[in-house]
């Protein structure tokens, strides 16, 4: 069992202050910042994040975050992954003007229409609600039409859970969707598919942002995200083509033999 202490200051978690801010960001001044990695801190209050008025990138992945109040502040704000956190609305992000790129799976939004303040975002070319191999979604991306109300009500999107829905590739992704549909495992009687395993630790192809370009750290990331689903497709299609090989080898051993 617990110590006693320990829960108060557990169930209390971590607000952002001022010297929070400037140790992860070796700055002076908070309207210094332009990069911002939180991730995993048992953060429940923002504090004065509001007053980084210069910040590009922030990443408040894997936190305890239940509203973004002081994000309202942030127009330069361009990159913003709060995956894995506790929130049921954006509503503070209608006033990041600039934002390209929104990271929201592993919350609690439960209906298309909590993404309506996302509609005034000019920019917002970038939306993930669901990251499967992070395992991480929101209740609303159990509506099977949920794709379809999301393109709807947020027409600019180009790409939409790391798969390109607009523009140039979008073929590419929908072709690698089907191929990935085909390979996944039937309810039909047959060998056992050994489950793939991941070939690096996770994390090794996580790094640190580009001082000088939050877009680029982004496009890395997405990179990265759909390399990783790449290397999944292959080791599926290797072992549907092992099995298949297993499957055919006795009727060609027998038909050696006939003369």
């Amino acid at each position: 069992m617990e110590p006693p202490g320990e829960k108060p200051r557990e169930a209390e978690g971590l607000n952002i202050t001022p010297q929070l801010l400037k140790s992860c960001s070796g700055e002076f001044a908070l309207d210094s910042i332009l990069l911002l990695k939180l991730r995993g801190l048992g953060l429940v209050d923002l504090g004065c994040l509001g007053e980084c008025l210069s910040l590009e990138w922030l990443d408040l992945s894997g936190n305890a975050l239940t509203h973004l109040g002081p994000l309202a502040s942030l127009r330069q704000l361009a990159v913003l992954n709060i995956s894995n956190n506790r929130l049921t609305g954006l509503e503070p992000l209608a006033a990041c003007e600039n934002l390209q790129s929104l990271n929201v799976a592993g919350n609690l939004l439960a209906t298309p229409g909590q993404l309506q303040c996302l509609a005034g975002l000019q920019g917002l070319e970038q939306l993930r609600l669901r990251d499967p191999l992070a395992r991480l979604s929101n209740p609303l991306c159990a509506t099977p039409s949920y794709w379809a109300l999301v393109r709807e009500l947020l027409p600019g999107l180009k790409v939409i859970d790391g798969e390109r829905v607009s523009g140039r590739g979008s073929e590419l992704y929908q072709l690698c969707r089907d191929l990935d549909s085909s390979l996944r495992p039937s309810s039909s009687p047959g060998p056992r598919t050994i489950e793939a395993q991941p070939w690096v630790d996770p994390g090794y192809w996580e790094s640190w942002p580009v001082q000088n370009s939050s877009i680029l750290e982004e496009a890395c990331r997405q990179f990265q995200d759909t390399l990783q689903e790449c290397l999944d497709l292959d080791r599926q299609a290797g072992d549907s083509l092992a099995q298949a090989l297993e499957a055919l080898s006795p009727a060609e051993t027998t038909s050696s033999f006939v003369f």
